[in-house]
């Protein structure tokens, strides 16, 4: 019986070395899309979109307290801390499969928000001294390697296009391997073709996934942990040898 105990001892450690992994990656995860959706923020309106992030860095920080309840209660051998610890985990496994339909939720409303919100910036560009919302249009552009919301003629209908008079399109539309684009609609070859809109929705859904599988993935863990603290509290309970074992007793 007590190889039985060892080795069962022996996988709750080994999950509670994953549950301290697990924190530190999952409010990564959290800390990652906070900073990745603050260069696209322009784009979508709804803040609630980043409720899955919030949710994730709290249950990130949440599973490093659990992990430390968990030590202290393996170390003791005490029933009532291995019982709490089993409990917390089972409300962390909820929370984790929340956030996973809230991240297919909000995935699915990504499309909607850029759809509704990217005309609006777009028409609000300002080349000649830009504001947050024209370095985030540049700054996507550049980054996703397109031109426009669904091709560079999208710029001929802009109000900084209108007011400028010149033909041309912003510099952040010319292709990174070209050192004198000027911008200009008479050489389209050397413009970005692809639209953004359908880049910036295909990024914040990646984004999104990140948080999904992330969930996914801990909370499969998670159930192995809880798997192994209930056969720990079952054999104490059950199993008399276990208490005379924990006690120092011997069988009469």
């Amino acid at each position: 019986f007590a190889e039985r105990r060892v080795w069962c001892s022996k996988k709750l450690t080994l999950f509670l070395c994953l549950l301290q992994a697990a924190a530190g990656i999952l409010c990564y995860v959290g800390a990652y899309v906070f900073i990745t959706y603050d260069d696209y923020d322009h784009f979508f309106e709804d803040v609630y979109t980043l409720i899955p992030a919030v949710i994730i860095i709290a249950v990130g920080t949440l599973l490093f307290i659990i992990g430390l309840i968990g030590c202290c209660a393996t170390i003791r051998e005490s029933r009532c801390g291995l019982a709490t610890f089993v409990i917390i985990l089972l409300l962390v496994f909820i929370t984790e499969v929340v956030v996973v339909v809230l991240g297919y939720i909000y995935r699915a409303k990504v499309e909607d928000e850029v759809d509704h919100s990217i005309r609006k910036v777009y028409n609000g560009y300002n080349g000649t001294n830009p504001d947050a919302a024209s370095r985030a249009i540049d700054y996507v552009q550049r980054q996703l390697r397109c031109c426009g919301i669904h091709n560079y003629s999208d710029w001929e209908n802009t109000v900084w296009f209108k007011q400028t008079k010149n033909n041309s399109v912003p510099l952040s539309c010319c292709k990174a391997a070209l050192s004198n684009c000027t911008g200009s609609l008479t050489r389209p070859m050397d413009l970005y073709s692809e639209g953004c809109e359908a880049l910036v929705v295909k990024k914040l859904q990646e984004i999104m996934m990140y948080v999904i599988w992330a969930a996914l993935a801990f909370a499969a863990i998670q159930l192995l942990g809880m798997l192994c603290a209930c056969i720990v509290l079952c054999r104490r309970s059950r199993d008399p040898a276990y208490e005379l074992l924990i006690t120092g007793g011997t069988y009469a």
